[in-house]
């Protein structure tokens, strides 16, 4: 009778391990991007990659632009008049040469976010966050954003948070030099 309670005992055990460890095993990491356009990338990486995919819309260099502040720099493309395309338009963001958030907004009237959703959360889990706008999926190196109406966001969690600490000095050091303006008052 002991003998049939441990062997049912170690067979429910194994049958919940068993579950517990596909479920774990089941969903994929987090994406660095899309297709070859990943994040990390150098600037001129970036550019080759985004010429070899018409999907896209690049044009070249006159979709290039510098954005104001230190080291940093916008792709934008216009995919929308590519008919294959299911996106609309797309930016590619750099700080020091490295790609850092890419931005694809998805053409409405071609996909749906229910559809997206979907399959963003049978491949990656449930998102950390999810609110009607909006739901996230995150890990210690990405964050994966899913928006209303309908783009996909990865970005960078390690230069984001840098250049979110350097917008911080920043800020702080102008609230020292204001106060030190005041004081000579």
């Amino acid at each position: 009778m002991k003998l049939i309670l441990k062997v049912k005992s170690t067979i429910i055990l194994f049958t919940v391990l068993s579950i517990f460890s596909f479920n774990l095993f089941a969903e994929e990491s987090l994406p660095f991007g899309y297709k070859n356009i990943e994040l990390g990338l150098t600037l001129d990486a970036t550019k080759t990659e985004l010429l070899k995919n018409p999907e896209f819309g690049y044009r070249g260099d006159r979709d290039v632009s510098l954005i104001p502040g230190d080291y940093r720099v916008l792709i934008e493309t216009d995919a929308s008049r590519k008919k294959a395309s299911y996106f609309t338009q797309c930016w590619f963001q750099f700080y020091r040469e490295q790609l850092y958030t890419i931005t694809l907004n998805i053409n409405p009237q071609k996909m749906d976010y229910y559809s997206m959703f979907t399959t963003l959360t049978k491949k990656y889990g449930d998102p950390a966050t999810l609110d009607p706008q909006k739901a996230v999926w995150k890990n210690e190196d990405i964050t994966m954003i899913l928006e209303k109406p309908l783009s996909i966001k990865y970005i960078d969690n390690q230069i984001t948070d840098e250049l979110a600490n350097y917008s911080t000095i920043e800020k702080s050091a102008e609230e020292i030099s204001r106060q030190n303006f005041l004081d000579e008052f």
